[in-house]
């Protein structure tokens, strides 16, 4: 299918992330997949951060939707909340243990799932990095690579959500930014994205991290007001703190002053985008990812080959297309390139 979306076009590189270099010794699960019989069936064990986030819920779901409709055992876990790095990589520890033979993991950091892969990578097993990117570098050393790199263009979301807030803002104005996880990538990325297309434009007078959490979200936002009462735009990482910084907004009697855009088009986001609280999301679509994360693994396990860099859908919604994206959720509302077919739970 020939994708509406700019993600699908992008280049494997990205934004400086090494992906090059994940590609050069993301072949993680190529003995196992050429010494597969092409009758193994897919048992699939995919970790990620938490389930109290709704994204990683929309990723769940998908992968869990098209195991059932494609027949394969599909078994989603994730730790307490996002910087839970010690029970996620509990879970992975457990699941480490037991038959599975194809694994989708989305870390909480860099480095934090590569010591309980070690032992997946060792029988061979085909792991496919999810949504955000573990180390290359450190992963070789270890001896743990992938088979494949799912996820969206991060660089490109930040920039997307640069541009709409400069035109929701007539091209000036002061800012702020709400950051995700401290030295988190996506989050990195997403922010020089934004800084590219802004620069000279908007001015960012505050900036700081806010955990991809929507409590904390206000209280930042929050003080970011009264320390900035100029702020006319706000960008946030993710939408759960776009939701806290519209509370915050709303506290301020600043509805409708402050022109708001975040990332991730989650249903609550969406809502507050038709409502008019919020001014736009960028959607990633993790439904589709968990998808296509199984039918990789699907693929992998009999033995087929699968691109080294899979990049997942993103589109831009504000008041225009939000009831179209309200009534497909948490499916795209257009197509988009999966080099792996249309997915069977939805058709």
């Amino acid at each position: 299918m020939r994708t509406q979306f700019k993600s699908a076009a992008v280049a494997v590189a990205i934004g400086g992330l090494g992906l090059t270099s994940l590609a050069a010794c993301g072949r993680g699960g190529s003995d196992a997949a050429k010494s597969s019989n092409s009758s193994a069936k897919a048992k699939i064990a995919i970790v990620t951060r938490d389930f109290s986030n709704p994204y990683w819920a929309a990723l769940r779901d998908g992968a869990i939707a098209e195991g059932k409709a494609q027949g394969v055992t599909v078994t989603v876990k994730a730790g307490s909340n996002e910087t839970d790095s010690q029970g996620e990589n509990a879970q992975l520890q457990t699941l480490a243990g037991q038959d599975y033979n194809c694994f989708g993991v989305v870390p909480v950091n860099a480095t934090n799932v590569i010591t309980p892969l070690v032992p997946v990578a060792r029988k061979k097993i085909p792991i496919l990095n999810l949504d955000t990117q573990i180390d290359p570098t450190a992963s070789k050393k270890a001896g743990v690579s992938y088979a494949s790199f799912i996820g969206s263009d991060n660089l490109s979301a930040g920039e997307q959500a640069g541009t709409q807030l400069l035109k929701a803002l007539g091209g000036k104005g002061d800012v702020a930014v709400l950051q995700g996880i401290a030295g988190e990538q996506n989050g990195i990325n997403r922010l020089t994205g934004f800084k590219k297309v802004t620069a000279g434009k908007l001015k960012i007078v505050a900036s700081q991290p806010a955990n991809y959490d929507q409590n904390l979200g206000l209280t930042v936002t929050t003080a970011m007001l009264q320390a900035h009462p100029n702020i006319s735009g706000i960008f946030a990482a993710n939408d759960t703190m776009g939701l806290g910084a519209a509370q915050a907004v709303k506290n301020a009697g600043k509805q409708g002053k402050v022109k708001i855009i975040s990332v991730d088009g989650i249903q609550a986001m969406l809502k507050s985008v038709k409502s008019g609280a919020n001014t736009g999301t960028i959607t990633q679509y993790p439904y589709a990812e968990g998808q296509m994360a199984v039918q990789a693994c699907i693929a992998k396990v009999a033995g087929k080959s699968i691109p080294s860099r899979v990049v997942a859908p993103i589109a831009y919604i504000d008041s225009a297309n939000v009831a179209k994206a309200i009534s497909n959720f948490p499916r795209p509302f257009g197509p988009f390139d999966d080099p792996f077919g249309t997915p069977k739970s939805t058709k």
